[in-house]
């Protein structure tokens, strides 16, 4: 990142600071309506140049900012200084071109996205301490770029007073409307709970295992695994030495493998990690000269800008979906295709494409169109990093970034990536726990992913009894109030304290997940109110701002089993009820629906 030079007058609107060697450029706006302005950049030359580093920046006051959102931060939301390094570096693979500064009470301050979701992109948003000024900046071209005569992209700012997660939504729903960005359709099959392979098996399991497991998570209420790294080799050291050939040394007998479970009413998945061509592969010999690099300390990496490579890879998913009926594919590491040090970015030697970004959104966009010719409904899924616009074309399930038996951190990656994946199915981190955890700290893993569809990665057949009853009344729960946890108003609240408080709604039903000590706090009333404990202590505290009246309530605890009910009638001001650790409180009542607010 380069730093600029503080004597340079930065004005309130985006302007290009610097210069543009070899192009004439232009920064103009476009439109601005309702405090949303847009303004499209655009770069042009007589004869193919390089892109050089190129800024835009402006400044705003900074006033009544508490923090900073972007699709990597995670525990890192606190407002930054201009010395630091960017906020946001995003690409085709890796993270979105998005950052938004919110106010001490979860309001936008300025939402700021690009519509380069392809290439190279730097976004900050830090104050400056000599004048307590924002200084937005975007910073193109930080990657040497292929020789071009042209260069077009749009800058969208958000200035609304709107709840900040419905401003990055509304990002997402622009991002939707380029006609090279519109996402893949999201079958029914992609917001079911999952049972995966990974933390409870790594690479070392049998096929009679895994229908095992099967067996007994399709009871629980899951409906579909996904087999992990280990159906490809023999090999159970943990590496990548093997991938690349893709034959299911470990499930030989891979189609009535495959119908066994789908007889079972279950989807089955498998994993393949899209970059890594492991040294002791068939693959490897095959394409050696035609990698990005063989340096990565896991495998070398395959460059999708050689048409045989993507053919190759291609024809592998392709053959696997119609020779074992697979339902979809985990594609991994796809954040892993990027410009490496011996990266050449020229098209020669039979590359199509001078890019890696542009490699690899053909790569992808060729593989979903051969897949969906075989099976339209084919479940594709991504993990955090890559979840960004380009890639809700191509997959319609997207993960969580690996936390194993981190619960917070859990909650906290599902609920960044569900503000801005739309209707593409938002998955947790595949839940894992000690078979020694009690069963309430086990359940934290269960109720803190609640507005997400959950994956299970534990040996159910080491599980005890409890636990089951526990995943059983969670998953169960989950499937009977999914339209309203997957597509309801969803509303995370104080996101630089960890997103303590969920909320998803329809017109009758709220329900919330509270995971701090905080009083919930209810303006009017919703028909039915459902208050999940999710954590540790006993209580939940709440308010009505009027008079609620008389209504039932039951409460539970983390197994499902019923601890109180009776009829209550809460009057304006502050209550609170006992409920067991990660239990659940239900309020039922007929009345109107209402708008909530939350104190913290």
């Amino acid at each position: 990142m380069k730093v600029l030079d503080r004597t340079i007058r930065i004005g309130d609107k985006p302007q290009i600071v610097g210069e543009t060697a070899g192009f004439k450029s232009s920064l103009n706006q476009v439109s601005n309506e309702d405090n949303v302005a847009i303004y499209e950049l655009e770069l042009a030359s007589d004869n193919p140049t390089e892109l050089s580093e190129l800024i835009v920046q402006w400044r705003l006051p900074c006033t009544n900012i508490k923090g900073e959102w972007s699709t990597g931060a995670l525990y890192e939301k606190r407002l930054r200084a201009d010395w630091e390094l960017a906020s946001v570096v995003s690409r085709v693979s890796v993270n979105a071109p998005v950052l938004t500064l919110f106010g001490h009470e979860d309001e936008n301050i300025v939402t700021i996205a690009c519509s380069d979701v392809v290439n190279t992109l730097e976004l900050m948003a830090p104050v400056r301490e000599e004048d307590n000024f924002i200084y937005c900046q975007l910073t193109f071209f930080t990657e040497k770029m292929p020789l071009t005569t042209s260069y077009k992209t749009q800058i969208r700012v958000d200035q609304r007073m709107f709840h900040f997660s419905e401003c990055i939504d509304d990002v997402g729903k622009w991002w939707a409307g380029f006609e090279n960005l519109k996402p893949a359709i999201v079958p029914a099959a992609a917001k079911v709970p999952m049972y995966s392979t990974w933390y409870s098996y790594h690479q070392n399991f049998t096929p009679a295992q895994l229908l095992q497991e099967c067996r007994q998570a399709k009871k629980l209420g899951y409906e579909g695994i996904i087999v992990d790294d280990g159906w490809q080799t023999l090999d159970g050291g943990r590496g990548y030495d093997y991938t690349g050939d893709w034959n299911p040394d470990r499930i030989t007998e891979t189609r009535q493998f495959v119908k066994t479970i789908q007889a079972m009413d279950m989807k089955c998945m498998f994993w393949y990690s899209v970059p890594f061509c492991g040294k002791k592969s068939k693959a490897y010999q095959q394409f050696k000269g035609k990698f990005l690099t063989e340096g990565h300390p896991w495998a070398p990496v395959f460059d999708p800008r050689y048409p045989e490579v993507r053919t190759y890879l291609i024809e592998k998913y392709a053959s696997a979906l119609i020779d074992w009926d697979l339902d979809g594919f985990k594609l991994d590491f796809i954040d892993d295709f990027k410009t490496y040090p011996e990266t050449e970015l020229t098209k020669a030697n039979g590359r199509d494409y001078a890019s890696v970004d542009e490699g690899v959104y053909r790569l992808m966009s060729d593989v979903m169109t051969e897949l969906k010719k075989i099976k339209p409904d084919v479940l594709i899924e991504f993990r955090q990093k890559y979840i960004g616009p380009a890639m809700r074309r191509f997959g319609n399930m997207f993960r969580a970034f690996d936390c194993p038996n981190d619960s917070v951190g859990n909650r906290m990656r599902t609920t960044d990536v569900k503000m801005l994946c739309g209707n593409t199915a938002v998955h947790s981190d595949m839940i894992t726990w000690h078979q020694t955890e009690t069963v309430e700290t086990a359940a934290l893993q269960l109720t803190n992913v609640l507005f997400a569809v959950p994956q299970l990665s534990v040996r159910l057949e080491e599980t005890s009894e409890d636990h089951q009853q526990m995943i059983a009344f969670y998953t169960k729960y989950w499937q009977k109030n999914k339209a309203i946890l997957m597509d309801g108003d969803f509303v995370p609240y104080n996101p630089l304290a960890n997103y303590p408080i969920l909320s998803a709604s329809d017109d009758e039903k709220i329900i919330f997940g509270v995971y701090e000590e905080m009083v919930v706090e209810l303006d009017a009333d919703f028909g039915k109110i459902d208050l999940v404990n999710g954590k540790m202590s006993e209580q939940i505290a709440f308010e009505f701002l009027e008079d609620y009246g008389k209504c039932k309530v039951k409460i539970y605890d983390c197994m499902g089993n019923l601890d109180w009910k009776g009829k209550l009638k809460f009057g304006e001001g502050l209550h609170a009820l006992e409920v067991p650790p990660n239990g659940m409180i239900r309020i039922r009542k007929k009345t109107k629906s209402t708008k909530l607010r939350i104190v913290n």
